[in-house]
């Protein structure tokens, strides 16, 4: 019987990857859920499984330097960044999967397991090449101590970055994520967000109006929202025409 490990320090999201893989492959065996990359790494040289669904960006150890100190397995890196894709495939990674991950595209994913032999790079590849170039996102995965929530994006007024973490900003919330602003600018529609700042994206539809202050800098006035945001001069063009 196949065996698995998932690592994700995030355990919902464990739990429910967990729980569509048995749905999807029901001979497949979770022998392990770890959430930082120390126990990872120990699970996985314990327990010896024959698949690890390895997190990127874990607490302790990365899931790329786990799969490189790990006894032999063949790993599946799901994650929200395709910033490292191509080291991923340099580990010898199996398959690399974006959050969030669609039915189609973790059935893929199981179909390659499933296969006997060496991985398919080239085709693993193929379909990262392929979701970069997919709708934009529709959903932010935020996470609160132990309870994980999703938030449209329909809802988002700005982003802004902080010192370690970025801010999605609705109405009347504030929500850390992990991705950084120039990972996230590319997974958004760019009809409805943008770039005003290099620690600022704004949704369109939330701006109210921009004005010049004394020192002539641009800022804008959001419909329901009181903050104030900058706009650099590097994007003052984009409101050359409002």
């Amino acid at each position: 019987m196949p065996s698995a490990l998932i690592a994700d320090d995030e355990p919902n999201l464990s739990a429910e990857l967990a729980a569509r893989l048995t749905r999807f492959w029901p001979e497949l065996q979770i022998v392990s859920m770890p959430r930082d990359g120390v126990e990872a790494l120990a699970q996985l040289n314990e327990k010896r499984p024959d698949i690890a669904f390895l997190d990127i960006r874990m607490p302790g150890i990365d899931g790329l330097k786990v799969a490189q100190l790990a006894a032999p397995v063949r790993v599946v890196f799901v994650t929200a960044y395709d910033a490292h894709a191509v080291e991923a495939f340099e580990a010898a990674a199996t398959d690399y999967l974006l959050k969030p991950v669609t039915d189609e595209r973790l059935l893929r994913c199981i179909a390659r397991l499933q296969q006997s032999g060496a991985p398919e790079r080239g085709a693993a590849a193929d379909e990262l090449g392929q979701a970069r170039e997919v709708a934009p996102i529709r959903w932010l995965t935020v996470g609160i101590k132990e309870t994980t929530k999703l938030v449209s994006i329909d809802d988002v007024l700005f982003f802004q970055a902080t010192d370690k973490y970025t801010e999605a900003v609705t109405r009347d919330q504030r929500h850390l994520i992990r991705t950084p602003l120039k990972e996230l600018l590319p997974r958004l529609d760019g009809d409805r967000f943008a770039q005003v700042h290099r620690g600022v994206i704004v949704a369109y539809a939330a701006v109210d109006r921009i004005e010049r202050d004394l020192l002539g800098r641009l800022r804008i006035h959001l419909l329901e929202h009181d903050a104030v945001l900058p706009v650099s001069r590097a994007y003052a063009g984009l409101f050359k025409q409002m």
